[in-house]
């Protein structure tokens, strides 16, 4: 199958189902190879709408109303950026012939937390943190009672760290409980209570099945805070014998989920080894700084490897590092100032996500640095963010 021009009889056309700042840079990758891209997502005006050749706005949980927009499109890939989307219906969809990226089981599987760490843990027998579900409060307690303090509580299925917390005593369950319904997606109140891990590190090894195999990119670090990155750095140095311990698992799992992609592998270093933590089919938001460190970004790997076309080789040409900047209130308006002043640090790049209305915590841009080595390239990443500042006004 050859590549002809957007919008002519014989493009080839992808779907996004999700459209935010990493669906965006997949969009601008997809239309580099002359692919037609078509952005679908809950609000109006998301970033990947600003590049896309159309856009739709639904209720992605809704699967009528999604299977209503793929077959007006009936797109040669559909591509998941989120988990929430009506995932049962992505499978009789790819039932009935449609490709969907990396596959409908891993979207589904992946969709929540129970899922994806049954499967590690039960029946990949993949290390992992200690954990419990609850559907109650009553059952929250009883499994803090046997995983002690601190524990981590999470939704099943949230995005960007939304409801999750660190609890450190019994006194505190209420409110986390409280905070995990809040945050969590798809109308679900069943959460996920992990024993806490006392890492060295946690790091993304972002993984990339293609018709070439299985590759893997250099080690990511990252910080988090409330459960969302923001800051992250590459390489992050590991040992020989901690990489092929963390290869192992990240290609355990992919091999499981199957498809073509790249997947964001998330694993804690431990004094006692490596753990698998969580994994998304999907570019990963702590490889964004590949935009700054690899000859072919996340972004680019992905797209490449969902057409079907080879990644001989993955290449580090710098260190990098990235760091966010986000909103600290909710604002239907907002400037973001201070580019100039941050484009002034050494080979700093920002990307400036163009979301229609803040949020607080969300994330709005990102500052990209490259550097000689990974300590100079956090310091020039967070002096840039440092230099970007929101301003809030009413659109009245």
């Amino acid at each position: 199958m050859g590549y002809s021009a957007p919008l002519h009889a014989h493009a080839r056309k992808l779907m996004l189902l999700g459209s935010g700042e990493l669906g965006k840079e997949v969009t601008i990758e997809a239309q580099r190879m002359g692919i037609e891209t078509i952005a679908v997502d809950r609000y109006e005006h998301a970033p990947a709408m600003h590049v896309a050749h159309r856009s739709y706005v639904i209720d992605m949980l809704d699967g009528e109303a999604l299977r209503n927009v793929i077959m007006r499109e009936r797109p040669d890939y559909i591509v998941p950026e989120i988990e929430a989307i009506a995932t049962d219906t992505l499978v009789e969809l790819e039932a009935e012939g449609f490709l969907v990226i990396p596959t409908a089981r891993a979207a589904k599987l992946t969709m929540d937390r129970e899922g994806i760490r049954r499967l590690a843990a039960e029946q990949l027998q993949l290390p992992t943190a200690p954990y419990r579900f609850a559907d109650s409060f009553e059952e929250l307690q009883a499994a803090a009672a046997v995983l002690g303090f601190p524990c981590v509580i999470k939704p099943i299925m949230s995005s960007s760290g939304k409801g999750q917390s660190v609890c450190h005593s019994e006194l505190e369950l209420a409110a986390c409980w409280q905070y995990a319904l809040e945050g969590g997606r798809a109308r679900k109140q069943r959460i996920i209570v992990e024993g806490f891990v006392r890492f060295e590190s946690e790091i993304t090894l972002l993984t990339v099945r293609s018709v070439s195999g299985t590759s893997f990119c250099a080690p990511i670090g990252h910080i988090q805070k409330d459960g969302d990155y923001i800051e992250s750095w590459q390489p992050h140095p590991m040992t020989a014998d901690q990489i092929e311990e963390a290869e192992l698992i990240a290609r355990t799992i992919t091999d499981e989920l199957g498809g073509f992609g790249i997947f964001g592998v998330e694993l804690f270093i431990t004094q006692d080894g490596v753990l698998f933590s969580e994994v998304s089919p999907r570019p990963h938001d702590t490889g964004m700084v590949t935009m700054a460190t690899q000859e072919l970004s996340e972004f680019a790997l992905h797209v490449r490897a969902i057409l079907g076309l080879p990644i001989p080789s993955i290449k580090l040409v710098s260190p990098g590092a990235s760091r966010t900047l986000k909103a600290d209130r909710a604002s239907e308006g907002y400037t973001i100032e201070g580019v100039q002043e941050a484009l002034a640090v050494p080979s700093a790049q920002v990307r400036i996500f163009g979301k229609p209305v803040a949020l607080e915590g969300r994330r709005m841009a990102v500052a990209l640095c490259s550097a000689a080595n990974v300590e100079e390239a956090r310091t020039n990443a967070r002096a840039a963010i440092e230099a970007l500042s929101i301003n809030y006004y009413s659109k009245k």
